[in-house]
C-alpha cells in the first residue's frame, strides 16, 4: 500500500509558519500499542498563489494509509492548512484546528516567529460560537457512541464492541469535548494536555473502566453545566472571535513572510 499525498508539497512545506502534534498524544490520553499519530499546520501561500492567478493551495495532506483505510497504531496523518484557510476555521472554534495554538513547546514540531506570534493570538479566537462548536462535535461523538443517529449506528472499530460491549474511543472523544467546552466557557482557555483529574476520567473511560450509561450520564450533565453558565452570564467570553484583530495580523504576517515593505 502507497502513501496518500494531496495538495503540493513544494508550496506547503517550505512555507510552514507552525505545527504541532494533535490528536490524542497533545490530549495527553494516548495509550500505548492503539494510537496511531497525527500533525497539523500552518503555512502561508507564496504570492502567485495567494493574491496572483495561479490556484491557489489551500491545503496539504499525507497519509501512511490509503483512502478509505483507517489508521491505526504506527500510521501517521499530517494536515497542513493555509493560513487563509486555517484562519477561517479557527475562527468558528474547530475543536481539532485551535489545537496546535494551544499545544505545550514539547509538542511543537516546526515553530517559527510568525508561529510563535499566532500563538500569542490564542486567546482571541475563544468565544461562545466556539463553545458551540465543541458541544456539537460532542454530540457527534455522544451519538456514535450511543449507536443513534442516521449515519452513526455501526462502529469501524469492532474490536472495541467485541472487547467492551460498546465504543469506548467514542466515549473518550464525547467526554473530553465536555469537559474542554466547559473549561473555554467557563474559564476562557483550553488546557493542553487536559487537566490531571479530566485525563485520568477520559483515560479510564478509554480503557474500558467506566459504564457507557456513566459516560453518557456525565457527558449530559457536564453540557448541563456549560448551557447554565452561558444562559446565566457566567462566561467571560464573548459571542464572537476578534475577527478584524486576527485579519490585520494575518495581513501583516503575509507581507513580512514574502519580504513586501510598505
Amino acid at each position: 500500500m502507497s502513501n496518500v499525498e494531496y495538495g503540493d508539497p513544494e508550496v506547503a512545506l517550505p512555507n510552514e509558519i507552525l505545527r504541532s502534534v494533535v490528536g490524542s498524544g497533545v490530549h495527553g490520553i494516548v495509550i500505548a500499542g492503539t494510537d496511531d499519530h497525527d500533525e497539523m499546520g500552518v503555512y502561508i501561500e507564496p504570492p502567485d498563489r495567494a493574491v496572483g492567478l495561479l490556484q491557489r493551495q489551500p491545503h496539504y495532506i499525507w497519509r501512511t494509509q490509503p483512502e478509505g483505510v483507517r489508521s491505526g497504531h504506527g500510521d501517521t496523518d499530517l494536515v497542513l492548512y493555509s493560513l487563509r484557510k486555517y484562519l477561517k476555521l479557527a475562527l468558528k472554534g474547530n475543536p481539532t484546528v485551535l489545537l496546535p495554538l494551544y499545544a505545550p513547546d514539547a509538542d511543537l514540531v516546526v515553530r517559527t516567529p510568525l508561529g510563535d506570534e499566532l500563538r500569542a493570538l490564542a486567546g482571541e479566537f475563544l468565544s461562545r460560537q466556539a463553545v458551540e462548536r465543541f458541544l456539537g462535535y460532542m454530540h457527534a461523538q455522544h451519538e456514535r457512541m450511543l449507536g443513534t443517529g442516521k449515519r452513526n449506528r455501526v462502529s469501524n472499530r469492532p474490536e472495541l464492541i467485541e472487547r467492551h460491549g460498546w465504543d469506548v474511543k467514542y466515549g473518550s472523544h464525547a467526554l473530553r469535548l465536555a469537559y474542554q467546552g466547559r473549561e473555554i466557557a467557563l474559564d476562557g482557555r483550553l488546557s493542553l494536555p487536559l487537566r490531571p483529574d479530566e485525563r485520568a476520567r477520559v483515560l479510564a473511560v478509554k480503557r474500558g473502566e467506566v459504564a457507557r450509561d456513566e459516560v453518557s450520564a456525565e457527558i449530559s450533565a457536564v453540557e448541563a453545566e456549560v448551557r447554565t453558565a452561558l444562559a446565566g452570564g457566567r462566561s467571560p467570553l464573548p459571542e464572537r472571535a476578534d475577527h478584524d484583530r486576527i485579519s490585520a495580523w494575518a495581513v501583516e504576517a503575509q507581507r513580512r513572510h514574502w519580504g513586501w515593505t510598505a
